[in-house]
This record gives structure tokens, C-alpha cells and sequence, in this order.
């Protein structure tokens, strides 16, 4: 039996052009998934920021009605301003509050923002029972 190595050369040259050519298409394929997961994500920041476009113009939109009628809203929106009359009245006390302990103490505003940095002490509530320790686990021996 007779080997015909110029046929075996053919096949072989055959053989590595297609996976040269195969290749080829992986590498195309992969850049062209790579390009349109890119973009996509583009597209998805994009989102992103018109989301925050439209949540911007409807926090414009909300101020802009309770300004106008928050004092006599119509029934679909008395709820929500009320909320916001509520919130600003909380505000308006927490400030006079604040002023009025400052004054109490002769704190200075730098004294206040630097404890606003430091972490408050925790102090357990007069009402609050106390931490009990963990209950110890049987322990076995082996």
C-alpha cells in the first residue's frame, strides 16, 4: 500500500485553511458580541440617565404644584401635600430646636458640625431591657 503524501498534503493544507477560516469567524463573532454588548450598555447608561431626567422633572413638577396649590389642594393630591406640610413642619421645629440648644450651651456652628462628624455614644433606653449574654451551647466531648 502506496501512501500518496501530495494527497495527505492537500487534506492537510485543506484541514488547516478551514480552521484558519473558522477562526476567523469565532474572532469576527466574538468582536461583533463584544460590540453590540457594548453598546448596549450604552444604551442602558443612557437609560439610566433619562431616568434620572424624568424623576428630576417630576420633583420639578410636584414643587411647582404644591407651591401653586398646596394650600387648597384638589382631593387626588391632598394626601401628598399634607405629607409635605407635615414633613415641613417637623423641619421648621428640629430647627428651632436646635437653635435653642446651641443658644442654651454657647455652641458655635464649627462646634456642632465637628460632633456631626463623630459618631454619637449609644446610650440603652430607660425602657429598653438589657442585653442578656448569649446562652452558652451544649458542649459535647468526642
Amino acid at each position: 500500500m502506496s501512501i500518496d503524501f501530495e494527497d495527505l498534503k492537500d487534506k492537510a493544507v485543506v484541514l488547516a485553511q478551514s480552521g484558519v477560516t473558522r477562526a476567523k469567524e469565532i474572532t469576527e463573532t466574538g468582536i461583533a458580541k463584544a460590540k453590540e454588548i457594548a453598546e448596549i450598555a450604552k444604551l442602558k447608561v443612557n437609560n439610566s440617565t433619562e431616568q434620572e431626567a424624568i424623576r428630576k422633572a417630576y420633583s420639578e413638577l410636584g414643587k411647582l404644584y404644591y407651591a401653586e396649590r398646596g394650600s387648597a389642594p384638589e382631593a387626588a393630591y391632598a394626601d401628598a401635600c399634607q405629607r409635605i406640610a407635615d414633613s415641613m413642619a417637623r423641619i421648621s421645629y428640629n430647627n428651632e430646636r436646635i437653635a435653642d440648644i446651641k443658644a442654651a450651651g454657647q455652641l458655635t456652628d464649627e462646634e456642632v458640625a465637628s460632633a456631626e462628624l463623630e459618631p454619637a455614644p449609644q446610650e440603652p433606653a430607660e425602657d429598653a431591657p438589657a442585653e442578656e449574654a448569649p446562652a452558652d451551647e451544649d458542649k459535647t466531648e468526642e
